[in-house]
């Protein structure tokens, strides 16, 4: 079963390498892990895509909440999401029906062109793991170069969360009772 999670931790040096190496270290494997400032400066979100059962889902968000720089954990699998990745593709296309071939699928595909050169192009694609999956599929047959993405983003449609980060100006979590961590989940 494939979960989603998003974890709310302070953005301060090495909280991705503790993160990661915790998960690492138990065998856990991330399909997916992305990460960004939020729109409080003292707080990151990093966004986790991993296949496994309830208890395996279970198991990680118990210890990520373990982490003292992690502030929130939610799997938000269960709900209606939005979801998103970024990719560059660089194609063999040198000018001609090649070209034309990928600048036509891009178009279809929402992405653009943002690169050309003597026989590649540079195509920035953005959507569904499905939707990047199936374009892929498509260039490569005309050869592809070189690949990026930037791994899924995640974020709950509608309202806000049901509770506003409440940490003081340096980033301390909140109270570390069950039923305020039961409160995110």
């Amino acid at each position: 079963m494939r979960h989603v999670l998003s974890a709310t931790v302070q953005n301060v040096p090495g909280v991705l390498a503790h993160v990661s190496g915790m998960l690492a270290s138990r065998g856990y494997n991330i399909d997916s892990l992305a990460v960004g400032e939020t729109e409080d400066p003292r707080f990151s979100r990093m966004t986790f895509v991993l296949r496994g059962d309830d208890r395996v889902l279970d198991q990680v968000r118990r210890q990520l909440e373990k982490i003292v720089t992690v502030v929130r954990v939610e799997d938000i699998s269960s709900r209606n999401y939005v979801e998103r990745d970024l990719m560059l593709i660089k194609v063999a296309a040198a000018a001609g029906s090649a070209r034309t071939e990928v600048q036509s699928l891009a178009e279809t595909f929402r992405g653009r062109i943002v690169d050309v050169a003597a026989d590649t192009v540079i195509v920035e694609i953005a959507g569904t793991e499905k939707k990047l999956e199936g374009f892929i599929e498509l260039m490569r047959p005309l050869g592809i170069v070189e690949l990026v993405r930037t791994g899924r983003i995640a974020m709950v449609r509608g309202s806000p969360p049901t509770r506003e980060l409440t940490e003081s100006a340096d980033g301390a979590r909140p109270a570390d009772s069950a039923s305020s961590r039961d409160s995110f989940a």
